[in-house]
């Protein structure tokens, strides 16, 4: 089975959600599932350097009080999911196409969920700058890559096109908003769903594929 995962690495919600997929199918080890990490771009007009974390809430929420409340629901969901948010810790909302692109990199050596996740905790819960391509090359060499060559790919525009087509394929399916999860092509579901209601989509899906095959 195939799952892509469409997500940004700004978004809360998309890590409690990855987490929570993660629960689904180790319920499911019986399963072949092949994850396809999909970029979605929540800010795409954001600079290239991204900017000061107060003003993007500011602008996001019209204020500390609602961001807080904000923070205060996904913090909460990241506890039972094992997340550690600290959200004081970040000091600016980065521009996400470097590392959708270090992600697609990792997948060179089979390793974009550990890039997925690497990442995560990076901005989540140590507050790093992931649009700075230090810090990711930094984070490539948590799962085994060389800094250098990471560095020097993030430096070229390498695969930046790439990002912005998933990108735009996704608007084009009619993702509006992430986490969505895209089983077999066919059956699609919003949001950072709990585990059981992933397995139904995922046994509908399954049921779906064995009736075809008999047909």
């Amino acid at each position: 089975m195939r799952i892509e995962y469409v997500f940004d690495t700004v978004c809360p919600w998309c890590y409690v959600g990855k987490r929570r997929l993660e629960r689904a199918l180790a319920k499911r080890v019986d399963s072949r599932v092949t994850i396809q990490w999909r970029p979605f771009l929540l800010n795409p007009d954001l600079p290239p350097d991204g900017i000061d974390r107060r003003s993007y809430l500011d602008r996001k929420f019209g204020g500390p009080a609602r961001a807080q409340r904000v923070h205060t629901a996904v913090i909460a969901a990241g506890e039972v999911e094992g997340i550690a948010f600290a959200f004081d810790r970040i000091e600016r909302t980065p521009n996400t196409i470097d590392s959708h692109r270090l992600i697609r990199y990792a997948g060179s050596i089979g390793r974009e969920a550990e890039a997925v996740e690497e990442v995560y905790i990076a901005y989540f819960s140590q507050g790093l700058d992931i649009g700075d391509i230090g810090v990711l090359a930094e984070i490539g060499t948590r799962i085994g890559l060389h800094r250098k060559a990471v560095f020097e790919y993030l430096a070229s525009e390498a695969d930046t096109a790439t990002v912005l087509a998933d990108n735009a394929r996704a608007h084009r399916l009619g993702v509006n908003g992430v986490p969505c999860l895209i089983l077999e092509g066919q059956y699609a579901l919003a949001g950072a769903q709990e585990p059981e209601i992933l397995l139904r989509l995922i046994d509908i899906a399954r049921e779906a594929e064995a009736e075809a095959a008999f047909s």
